[in-house]
């Protein structure tokens, strides 16, 4: 088991696999210890077989209350998503910020806080980014200024209540799972109390010392194409009347070139083209913006026939105007996005979205060069040029979030009172325990399908099934950790390590140590090593086992120093232009002075 706890936590932390296949991986590991070690007594390796967890155990985590109740939490999640509320709601809210800094940073911690308490707090940040990167814009904020509280104040939301995020309700079934017997899941606002103390003091913090320690990587008011540093990358060619290139087409003579060349736009007799362009026959006169390197550009200058303008800058302003109406916007790789590990090239962005990439973000990396050579990552953030028909569907495609507001024409706002009821209804019915928050939540995704909130096909669309595959593979490894006395182990060794410390000293123990691994590995993986062993430990210092659950689900929920530590620091980290350091440099004190509220906040309320 301990060999089996280890490797989760290499590949956890160096995703090495997506962590879902690595989920997936531990659940078979533990389902093969009984074959594997049959087989090996069978010819005298070892004494006697043994199993960790039994079959039905093993993929127990499939049938798991807190597997099936996220997974109807996205449901209802993506219905209300589906009806426009929150965009609508982030508009009026923005309208009173005008260019006020703070203003804007209260507007933002104000929505996504009390959002996330009751839509899933990730599905919270990917719908309000857009409005914030916007404000922003408008109020001539740099957007580094307000992603990052995004993010954290999202994360505050959801400790308000049991649905805020999967990890609270992971917990809850672990702690019934593998707390004391007759332990109950946790109620719909179990730790409201204590959530509520931790986003006040989150908010002061990020209003406060945050504010101050949150660089400005992307400065105010600068276009994307100053933003992305491509002055030395976009500029304006014609093409000569004896070229090679004439009578060919665009497509024909980009697969020619041995340089990393591309046409983002065609300007002809006055008139400007983008996307698609491959199939037009170049003419001599014809002027392209194209984006490369200088190096390159010298060589198909002198090969192909083309002579430089100068003095030309290419800006926003000549990008985004064409025939086709094109403009350009930011898009994020997504969490669960099909193009992770693909290149632009593989994946024939170009072909699928009628778009091009001008250049790409990865935290503070920009690369403008050989785009079709670089295998994405979650959290890559790619500067697009496309039309509005485009836009429209990469706003569409769950592959991407789109880091600027596109108008989506597809919004049901007449079913407002219809989702916001449903959501309501789950939450009272759940909270009055008129009947169990996963038979409330299945009924509330059913209901969103039934009155039109979304579509039949919308509904699988709408779950994250990488998370879904994540819960239903670690969920057997905390089983498995309590029962073959691994959890039992490991708590023996904290606590003989903290001797000197009075309970409430191990408590904050328990706190720092899941949040340094939250801060590596998945959150969700965080509960399901932690609980086991808080439990344990409780129980051998004579302390309430649920207090000290308590302490791990926060710690876990809080993520703040590592953009991998939470799926919400990944969608701000290209669009913020963060380095890795910044989110020490924010994050750390906030992580630590938590720490000492939750710690003090649980032992005054349930100690």
């Amino acid at each position: 088991m301990l060999a089996i706890v280890l490797a989760a936590l290499v590949l956890f932390a160096t995703e090495a696999a997506p962590v879902d296949v690595t989920a997936i991986g531990i659940m078979v590991s533990l389902l093969l210890v009984e074959p594997v070690t049959e087989a090996a007594a069978s010819v005298g390796l070892l004494a006697e077989s043994f199993a960790v967890v039994s079959p039905g155990e093993g993929i127990s985590g499939f049938s798991s209350v807190a597997t099936v109740t996220v997974l109807a939490m996205f449901v209802l999640s993506a219905g209300v998503e589906r009806t426009g509320i929150v965009e609508t709601l982030g508009e009026r809210v923005a309208a009173f910020t005008g260019d006020s800094e703070r203003r804007q940073l209260g507007a933002t911690i104000g929505i996504v806080g009390p959002i996330s308490g009751f839509i899933n707090n990730t599905a919270a940040v990917a719908i309000l980014m857009p409005m914030v990167s916007d404000l922003a814009k408008k109020g001539g904020t740099s957007p580094s200024k307000l992603l990052l509280p995004l993010s954290y104040a999202s994360m505050f939301g959801g400790t308000l209540t049991l649905i805020g995020t999967s990890t609270n309700i992971l917990a809850s079934d672990l702690w019934v799972t593998l707390g004391p017997t007759g332990a109950e899941q946790f109620s719909m606002f179990e730790f409201t109390k204590l959530g509520v103390i931790v986003a006040l003091v989150g908010t002061a913090y990020l209003f406060t010392v945050g504010w101050w320690l949150t660089p400005e990587r992307i400065k105010a008011e600068e276009d994307l194409t100053s933003d992305f540093e491509l002055s030395e990358y976009l500029t304006e060619v014609v093409v000569r009347e004896e070229s090679p290139l004439v009578g060919q087409t665009v497509r024909e003579a980009l697969a020619s070139m041995e340089e990393d060349v591309d046409v983002v736009q065609l300007i002809r007799d006055n008139r400007t083209f983008g996307e698609p362009l491959g199939q037009k026959v170049i003419r001599g006169g014809d002027v392209f913006v194209v984006r490369t390197d200088r190096e390159s550009l010298i060589d198909v200058s002198e090969g192909e026939g083309l002579d430089l303008l100068p003095e030309i800058e290419v800006s926003d302003a000549e990008l985004e105007t064409t025939e086709q109406n094109q403009g350009l916007v930011e898009v994020v790789v997504a969490p669960r996005s099909s193009l992770i590990g693909e290149t632009l090239a593989t994946s024939r962005f170009r072909e699928r979205y009628d778009a091009t990439v001008l250049a790409l973000r990865r935290g503070p990396e920009l690369m403008r060069s050989r785009l079709d050579e670089v295998s994405l990552r979650v959290g890559d953030t790619l500067l697009v040029q496309a039309t509005e028909d485009s836009l429209g569907r990469l706003n569409r495609n769950r592959d991407f979030i789109v880091a600027q507001r596109v108008e989506r024409a597809q919004y049901r706002r007449e079913k407002v009172p219809i989702a916001v009821g449903i959501v309501i209804a789950v939450v009272a019915l759940a909270a009055l325990d008129v009947m169990p928050i996963v038979v409330s939540a299945l009924t509330g995704a059913l209901a969103m399908v039934v009155t039109g909130c979304l579509k039949p096909s919308e509904f699988y669309d709408a779950v994250q099934w990488d998370v879904i595959f994540l819960l239903a593979g670690v969920i057997p490894l905390g089983i498995a950790m309590e029962e073959t006395g691994t959890a039992t182990l490991i708590a023996d060794g904290v606590v003989a390590s903290a001797e000197l410390l009075p309970p409430i000293g191990v408590l904050g123990l328990f706190y720092v140590v899941t949040a340094l691994l939250t801060n590596v590995v998945s959150n969700n993986a965080s509960v399901v090593l932690m609980i086991p062993v808080a439990v344990e430990a409780a129980t051998r210092i004579g302390a309430d086992p649920f207090a000290f659950v308590l302490a791990v689900t926060f710690a876990a929920s809080t993520a703040f120093m590592t953009p991998v530590g939470y799926q919400t620091n990944l969608f701000v980290y290209g669009p913020g232009g963060y380095r890795f350091s910044d989110y020490v440099r924010v994050g750390g004190p906030l992580q630590l002075l938590l720490a000492i509220v939750t710690t003090v906040g649980i032992w005054f309320f349930w100690l």
